[in-house]
């Protein structure tokens, strides 16, 4: 049976606890132990699927679907551990299946409750899979003593209560502000987080605090007395350089060694750190620096493409070298001429998206990337963007456009070389949709497979003809107008596996040109970087020679 670390936050969000948790996860699997690890969200939405990228970063997707908190993708790219539906739960998916169960009668006509109907939910939530791993970490979202986060906190306090002694211990993550002009480091934030969280029945076993430096040995002291933990469980949580370097940081800290003393599992086996320490040397020594454009609408916040900049350094670990990313708003191009912007850059980037402001930019860097022989990459929308350049550009068809343009514009405007998808296989069973279903979890989302043609730029990328591929997307490339485009040079070459639909595309002549319909960012890690990204990044360090 596994045993529970619970992390809870507090004083202010976005402290860095999901970061935190994906760090004590690779810690201990470095210890030998396996690891799975949960998001439980408060808020009321029943996943991000359908929230603005600005309100909540982007939407990491797992092999099976989910739509999930942009924390997963952390989880996953510490500890190489696919996350699953059953990793993430949200307040809005607490209250539905509780519902649920009432309107089928499943409570035997008994007046439905905080405590214990929701706080029971989230309980076998907890419980899901806890035969299958060493540890189980499950971060609560939001801060202590935020409203719609009680029944959670009161859910994890019944949850060890219910279980043996000595298998649940409690994480809390604060903040330790400096005060610049008294020249204190203040922990009084952190003891009202405390006297907060012991208010409902929690009591911290381990306390990580964030600052700027380190923890002077009094203001440790006077932490472990007033928070009741000991001076050896308060874990300095310092700024950074790097994400990567966390799991080194939090273990010359104590962090992993604290948390097997608070399970009373001694001894203890000795950590191999290899794997980071490798990790950190690629950081920090690269042989050089290449500068790569992401064009994209959603630029104002980097959390909207949080997988996609961490590929891109996993590709510049891989190669050696320093990925500079620049983040270039895709609006700019509807005014502007795309060239002064995207000149110097040794490769462009075009994310994915939703909805048609911004596109026209998308359209033309794709352009630019295409007639200036810089390599480009292209994802979901991306890929989309470029197939509409081919055409409205190379292969004569004036007015090709999305059909998702359309139908947010209530009127035909466009040749729909891009069309909204209604059916497709999934498994042994087909998926059908229309265009005004509900958007929540209508997608196609998930792992699918695709077929490489085997003389492909791509094929030899993968190093195989058959992959497997995360999707989140509800418009397709039409089929129809394939052998048109490819007689222009624009050659589709990953299918899925009925022929049907396109998954990957190239240009045959230009020196690095893919675009795909799905997400390879979702599953790149820093010691397994993705295959596309390793080479979209050798494409453009080649670039970088000749410039």
């Amino acid at each position: 049976m596994a045993r529970f670390i619970f992390i809870t936050g507090g004083v202010v969000s976005s402290l860095g606890k999901g970061l935190a948790s994906a760090a004590l996860g690779a810690l201990l699997q470095a210890r030998g132990y396996s690891v799975r690890l949960r998001k439980l969200d408060p808020y009321l939405n029943v996943d991000p699927g359908t929230m603005s990228p600005f309100e909540h970063g982007e939407v990491f997707v797992t092999d099976d679907g989910a739509e999930t908190d942009l924390d997963l993708g952390h989880y996953e790219r510490f500890t190489g551990v696919p996350a699953r539906k059953t990793d993430s739960i949200s307040s809005g998916r607490i209250y539905t299946n509780v519902l649920e169960k009432e309107r089928r009668g499943d409570y035997l006509g008994k007046t439905i409750q905080v405590i214990p109907h929701v706080t029971n939910e989230i309980k076998d939530f907890i419980s899901i899979g806890e035969d299958e791993v060493d540890f189980m970490l499950c971060e609560i979202g939001g801060t202590v003593g935020d409203i719609e986060g009680l029944p959670f906190f009161e859910a994890i306090r019944q949850f060890a209560q219910d279980k043996p002694r000595g298998e649940c211990i409690f994480m809390h993550l604060t903040l330790l502000p400096y005060i610049k002009a008294s020249g204190e480091l203040k922990t009084k934030p952190t003891q009202h987080s405390v006297k907060e969280l012991r208010s409902i029945g929690l009591a911290p076993d381990i306390l990580v605090c964030r600052s700027e430096g380190p923890i002077p040995k009094k203001e440790r002291e006077k932490l472990a007395l007033f928070c009741n933990v000991r001076p050896d469980s308060v874990i300095a949580a310092q700024d950074l350089k790097s994400i990567y370097e966390a799991p080194l940081a939090y273990h010359r800290e104590g962090l992993d060694q604290a948390v097997l003393d608070a399970f009373g599992i001694a001894p203890a086996p000795k950590p191999n750190l290899d794997r980071w320490e490798d990790v950190a040397d690629r950081i920090y020594n690269p042989e050089g620096e290449v500068k790569v454009a992401i064009v994209g609408k959603y630029t104002q916040l980097e959390d909207a493409y949080k997988s996609i900049a961490e590929a891109l350094t996993h590709g510049g670990m891989s190669n050696r070298v320093k990925v500079k990313v620049e983040w270039v708003d895709a609006e700019l191009f509807d005014t502007e001429d795309a060239a002064p912007h995207l000149q110097g850059f040794h490769a462009i980037l075009v994310p994915g998206g939703f909805g048609e402001r911004g596109t026209e930019g998308k359209i033309k860097a794709a352009q630019y990337a295409r007639e200036n022989n810089v390599p480009y990459l292209g994802i979901c929308l991306g890929m989309q963007m470029a197939v509409i350049e081919a055409a409205r550009n190379v292969a004569g068809i004036a007015e090709a456009g999305s059909e998702e343009f359309d139908h947010e514009a209530g009127k035909k405007r466009f040749e729909p070389v891009v069309y909204h998808l209604k059916e497709w296989v999934q498994g042994n069973h087909k998926v059908s949709r229309k265009a005004d279903d509900d958007k929540g979890g209508t997608m196609r989302l998930g792992a699918y497979d695709a077929t490489l043609a085997e003389d492909s730029l791509v094929s030899k990328v993968y190093g195989s003809s058959h992959i497997e591929e995360r999707h989140r997307h509800r418009y397709e490339v039409d089929i129809k107008y394939r052998e048109k485009l490819e007689a222009c040079g624009l050659n589709f070459t990953g299918m899925s596996p009925d022929g049907r639909l396109p998954e990957i595309v190239e240009w045959k002549d230009h020196p690095w040109f893919i675009g795909v319909q799905f997400h390879p960012e979702l599953k790149s890690k820093p010691f397994a970087p993705h295959p596309l990204f390793d080479d979209f990044v050798r494409a453009a360090k080649d670039t970088s020679r000749l410039v």
